[in-house]
């Protein structure tokens, strides 16, 4: 009996051996598993690893720490990150958990995939008034901000903590880079006396500085009864350019991510040097879409992007709300509707402020490539900006600041069609700036091209011509006798000052005309496009109710008359024919004055 109970009992006991083997299988078996799924993805055990650390962690040759900071940052430089992994790196970085040295590591590779949190932003000023960061960490941190500001998926909550943000225009060293960030973010609420008693005092120090200027200038704008400083009308100079650092970077994670978010990547108004090629790389060139610039539902406030008729826009004109980036306005019909009617000078130096940098910094500021999609997408911006100017019959003045500048570095073949279209809608300018900021750069460029260039920019000046023409002739007819030089600019002309600058270009033009037939051997497309140009000058008294008459030069006038096609000479014969109906009716009215 007993040997049977002893090999039963060796029965029941082997079972139990091979279940206590294959549960440490098992076991192995997952840890494998786990330690192959942590190799499959380091990018996963490094963000967690680095969401873990805390102060005190030992920085200095931590290896593990290196190697997860190493892993995360090439996945950054490559693809961007995720909003979540935003909120957690920028948190390890203002903490300084990681060291100073660190600190401006994980801010030189925080590239966003697509959206920036507020949350993180708004942690991130909270660590800033903390005041443990050294300062090139806290300039950095503000320069990222300004970077990604329009990838910041909101900016109400950014904009209640305004106060605080403003307290470090004090900080010498972050002044500038505050002054930016205040420009974005402020609204009418925010202008209070003690800020720009504030910022009087600070410039009083620091002297008239661009950037202390701008934000003063948008002060102006919002409450002009609290700022009575006088302010240049334009501020050629703007904030710098705070966005290298970033700038390959982002450009290359959107467009691999090509379609999630839109950003504005161009932040400087200045040129500082002409750059070494004539061909651009346009970064990101596209217009934002409408969105709104708060969390907000409450019926009191309608956005532009649900605008879907005119008559909604009429009905709800007084309850608007502009969009967070006033780009999103260019092209939209209805957008550019309330634009004209609501006449904001705020929203019209947002816009200008926005246009500016995008047209400085991708064509002026940037290397380039020449690449046919480049062109394409830079061909689709001007042709809006031009749509645009067209709807509100107007330039903008930012457009204007650009042609100017760019006409000094342009070969006269990038965007032909489109920048020679701008140029013909600048507006009125004093004579005495016309040959600096005109003239002179044209005419290197008329007698080194081709005859269709040459054509193409008599036919330029030809329209800048009759536009300004007719903006008299309506001024003329609404009683003024000055003469607006921009609907946004209290600046005003003459009309003695009118005749000069019209009188500037017909001659600047009998100029280029007369020297260019004779270098092209009097080519008839040449020709005509002169003889055009002098159509509208021959009639502007009868037109355009302007009192002077200005005649071809000897260069134009024989070439014309002794052209071996018909056409030419017709044209000649009736401008002849408009000039004796001018003449003859301009003495009639000065016999009558001098009888009257």
């Amino acid at each position: 009996m007993m040997s049977d109970l002893s090999s039963l009992a060796g029965l029941v006991s082997e079972p139990s051996g091979e279940i206590d083997s294959s549960a440490s299988n098992r076991s192995l078996r997952l840890a494998e598993k786990e330690k192959r799924k942590g190799e499959a993805d380091p990018f996963g055990l490094a963000v967690k690893y680095l969401s873990q650390v805390e102060a005190g962690t030992v920085v200095r040759g931590n290896d593990e720490l290196e190697r997860n900071m190493l892993v995360v940052e090439t996945v950054a430089l490559s693809k961007g990150l995720p909003p979540e992994l935003i909120t957690v790196l920028l948190d390890l970085a203002l903490s300084l958990n990681a060291g100073t040295v660190n600190c401006t590591r994980v801010l030189k590779f925080l590239v966003p995939a697509t959206v920036v949190p507020q949350e993180a932003v708004v942690k991130g000023v909270s660590w800033l008034c903390a005041g443990k960061m050294p300062m090139n960490a806290q300039v950095l941190f503000v320069r990222w901000v300004l970077t990604v500001f329009d990838l910041i998926d909101c900016k109400d909550n950014l904009r209640s903590i305004y106060g605080f943000i403003f307290s470090f225009v004090t900080e010498e060293n972050l002044c500038p880079f505050i002054c930016h960030l205040l420009y974005l973010l402020t609204m009418r609420e925010h202008v209070h006396p003690y800020r720009v008693r504030k910022l009087l005092d600070i410039q009083a120090k620091m002297g008239r500085q661009p950037f202390l200027t701008q934000l003063l200038a948008l002060y102006k704008v919002f409450r002009p009864d609290l700022v009575t400083l006088s302010l240049p009308s334009k501020v050629r100079t703007g904030f710098k350019n705070h966005s290298s650092t970033w700038k390959v970077a982002l450009s290359a994670v959107q467009r691999k991510n090509k379609g999630a978010v839109l950003v504005d990547q161009s932040l400087s108004l200045d040129v500082k040097e002409k750059p070494s090629t004539r061909k651009r790389k346009l970064h990101h060139l596209a217009i934002p879409p409408l969105s709104s610039a708060f969390d907000s539902n409450s019926n009191k406030v309608f956005c532009l992007q649900e605008l879907r008729s005119f008559k909604e826009l009429l009905e709800n004109i007084h309850s608007i709300e502009l969009p967070a980036q006033m780009g999103s306005l260019l092209g939209s019909s209805l957008a550019l509707h309330y634009l004209d009617c609501v006449q904001d000078e705020s929203a019209s130096l947002r816009l200008n402020f926005w246009l500016g940098h995008s047209l400085q910094e991708e064509f002026l500021l940037c290397p380039g490539d020449g690449s046919s999609d480049n062109t394409s997408e830079a061909r689709r911006f001007l042709s809006t900006i031009l749509f645009s100017q067209q709807f509100l019959q107007e330039g903008f003045s930012s457009t204007e600041s650009f042609l100017y500048k760019f006409l000094s570095v342009w070969d006269g073949s990038l965007l032909r069609p489109q920048i020679l279209d701008l140029l013909s809608d600048i507006p009125l300018m004093p004579s005495v700036y016309m040959h600096k900021l005109l003239f002179e750069p044209l005419k290197q460029l008329y007698f080194t091209s081709t005859v269709f260039f040459k054509c193409s920019v008599i036919e330029c000046l030809n329209s800048m011509l009759v536009k300004w023409l007719t903006w008299h002739s309506v001024s003329a007819l609404e009683g003024g006798l000055d003469i607006s030089l921009n609907s946004n600019s209290t600046m005003t002309m003459t009309l003695s000052g009118f005749m000069d600058s019209v009188m500037e270009l017909v001659r600047f033009v009998g100029l280029l005309a007369s020297e260019g037939l004779r270098l092209e051997n009097c080519h008839v497309l040449l020709l005509n496009q002169t003889l055009a140009f002098y159509e509208t000058v021959c009639d502007m008294f009868l037109k355009y109710s302007l009192p002077l008459i200005i005649m071809p030069p000897a260069g134009v006038f024989y070439p014309a008359l002794f052209a071996t096609d018909s056409v030419s000479v017709d044209r000649l014969g009736y401008i002849m024919y408009r000039y004796r109906k001018n003449l003859t009716l301009a003495k009639k009215q000065e016999q009558q004055r001098e009888e009257g």
